[in-house]
């Protein structure tokens, strides 16, 4: 570790939980549309064995049930086959001294009947369906984005079984695929996040109405997970503001510093904040949010976990973020698409490849796996 009079830097090896990391430069999770039946491929294993020199690989988000499946060729953790898929991402990776975690996702009502088991309704806190699209893949191979369909309530009864299922496929990913951890994905107005906020969130029993019963999912969730694997091999994502699938909180800093103080016993991992708005603006226009509140109200509750901070990071953002102690990691998303060796371009502060929009979704190698990195140019 760097000396105490030494500020840290983003290059330095840090640990996190049970993670012991080479450096603070995370790749953040990328939804890119590459498993057919919700299998990982051989070139998922190229590419983020491409991408293993990062501090930490952060999948893409990956259903934990068939019901949890919101998007056309996502992965999945459910089943035998899509396990095995995953066993030779992690060797890969483990293999050229990475470490990865799995990203647990449940969509809610962010889906398509034509993705449900048998057809049926997504799932959501309450019956308001979200206006937001999804990608679907037609049976020609052409993708589109479509809107949403309307999502039913949940019966409390069911509640129960949904936590079930994650904590299943938590042990799943590290005592089978071989996952170094798991992130819980809280964020972006998928499962957790409808159930946290007010514009998603009407249900009037113990999971509706107050801050404590709209968390309870997420904590329950997390809480079962740390339980069944140990709480340093579990993160946790959060997006206080970000407007993602329409979703929005009447007062996100009360909610999300009340959320951070409960996690704080837990000994997590990570706890990995989207500043801003998801893939865009680091200020959301009329949803002020004090991220630095936030993580002293996680540190004084005795969290201990390394914060993750993540959205429009450049490398002089990063570095000085972590040079001033207020993060300890950075997650890179878009660049990370385009530079498999991007830690080592931001500490040359070489030039970054530019990632081509028009094949993140879909698709096979090309925009996948053939971005150059500087020893191949």
């Amino acid at each position: 570790m760097s000396h105490p009079s030494q500020a840290p830097s983003l290059f330095d090896p840090v640990q996190a939980g049970s993670l012991q990391l080479a450096n603070r430069v995370v790749m953040a999770p990328l939804t890119r549309n590459r498993s057919p039946d919700a299998i990982p491929l051989d070139i998922t294993a190229t590419y983020y064995a491409q991408r293993a020199s990062a501090g930490l690989l952060i999948t893409e988000a990956t259903a934990i049930s068939h019901q949890g499946q919101g998007y056309a060729h996502v992965p999945g953790l459910y089943g035998t086959e899509q396990l095995d898929g995953w066993k030779k991402v992690t060797a890969a990776v483990h293999e050229a001294g990475g470490r990865i975690v799995v990203q647990l996702w449940h969509v809610g009502r962010i889906s398509h009947t034509s993705l449900q088991p048998e057809g049926a309704a997504p799932v959501a806190p309450s019956a308001i369906t979200a206006k937001a699209k999804t990608y679907l893949v037609h049976a020609d191979g052409s993708g589109e984005m479509v809107p949403v369909s309307a999502p039913r309530a949940l019966d409390v009864g069911e509640l129960p079984g949904i936590v079930k299922t994650y904590r299943a496929a938590a042990r799943n990913a590290v005592e089978t695929a071989g996952f170094d951890g798991v992130e819980v994905h809280g964020a972006n107005g998928y499962l957790l996040d409808q159930f946290l906020k007010t514009s998603s969130n009407q249900r009037t029993d113990d999971y509706g109405g107050s801050i404590e019963n709209r968390a309870r999912l997420l904590l329950e969730v997390t809480r079962g997970i740390v339980d069944d694997i140990g709480g340093g091999k579990v993160g946790i994502r959060l997006s206080p503001v970000t407007p993602a699938n329409d979703v929005v909180d009447d007062d996100a800093q009360a909610l999300f510093d009340y959320v951070v103080r409960e996690l704080a016993p837990l000994g997590l991992a990570y706890v990995h904040v989207i500043e801003g708005a998801t893939g865009g603006p680091r200020e959301v226009p009329d949803r002020p949010f004090d991220y630095e509140a936030l993580k002293a109200a996680y540190r004084q509750a005795g969290g201990q976990g390394a914060w993750m901070a993540n959205n429009g990071y450049d490398r002089a953002l990063a570095e000085k973020k972590v040079a001033d102690g207020e993060v300890d990691l950075v997650a890179f998303g878009k660049l990370y698409i385009a530079n498999p060796d991007l830690v080592r371009r931001l500490k040359e502060n070489a030039p970054l490849n530019q990632p081509d929009q028009a094949t993140f979704y879909g698709g096979g190698e090309h925009g996948y796996t053939d971005y150059p990195t500087l020893a191949g140019q």
